[in-house]
């Protein structure tokens, strides 16, 4: 059982690893980035299912929470396709998800914080922290929107792009962790955010800086199409 569950999140990763650069490139809000956006957040999910699974099976707490830290991300991108008239009601899924998603990531900055304090050298125990307090500051966000809704209209798209991106870096990271034994150990882990972070600001910042000069979000991003 084991290790038809590890073939599935590995085959899962797989899809994830090509979905998501495939959904990055089209046309935003097009019938194909849908598709592919689609297929990548299936993928994302049986990642978290079988990652969490496997996790029991083999009890190891930081890949239990790190499951929950890398779908939030991505499941929180997701839900903002369903935000962009930001005074609507908060669906009650939404504060599920980031609520989870803001114990799991506390656990997350104490189990690194308990390693560290253990053994100062422990890579894993700021990898937690990093994980984390990242995890942390994306639920916080979202909350405060929810809360105070911002007045930019293309703020959902800002937070779609953060959250699947964000998502991704994650996948690399796992992927790394597992396949690159000749990098150290933090770097294994970590290397995907220090490329991946800005990534994420230049895509925002070029769509920001494309609706400054008078561009709508409608005319950026495929609302809606027919056949979609």
């Amino acid at each position: 059982m084991h290790l038809i569950t590890l073939y599935v999140h590995i085959a899962a990763g797989t899809i994830a690893f090509v979905a998501a650069p495939v959904a990055l490139i089209v046309k935003k809000g097009a019938n194909a980035h849908r598709r592919w956006g689609k297929i990548y957040f299936w993928a994302m999910t049986f990642i978290a299912i079988t990652g969490i699974v496997l996790s029991v099976m083999r009890p190891n707490l930081f890949l239990f929470c790190v499951s929950f830290f890398s779908y939030h991300l991505v499941a929180s991108g997701y839900r903002w396709l369903y935000r962009k008239n930001p005074k609507g009601k908060v669906a009650r899924l939404d504060w599920i998800i980031n609520g989870i998603a803001a114990v799991v990531n506390a656990a997350l900055v104490v189990i690194g914080i308990v390693r560290v304090v253990n053994n100062p050298g422990d890579a894993i125990g700021y990898i937690s922290m990093v994980f984390g307090l990242i995890g942390l500051n994306f639920a916080r966000q979202n909350i405060m929107q929810y809360l105070r809704p911002p007045a930019e209209k293309g703020n959902w798209l800002f937070n779609h792009i953060g959250g699947m991106i964000g998502g991704y870096i994650a996948t690399v990271s796992a992927f790394s962790a597992v396949n690159m034994h000749f990098l150290p150990t933090i770097i294994q882990w970590l290397w995907p955010t220090i490329i991946g972070t800005p990534v994420i600001y230049f895509f925002i910042a070029y769509y920001k800086k494309k609706m400054s000069r008078g561009k709508k979000v409608e005319e950026l991003v495929v609302l809606k199409e027919s056949g979609s």
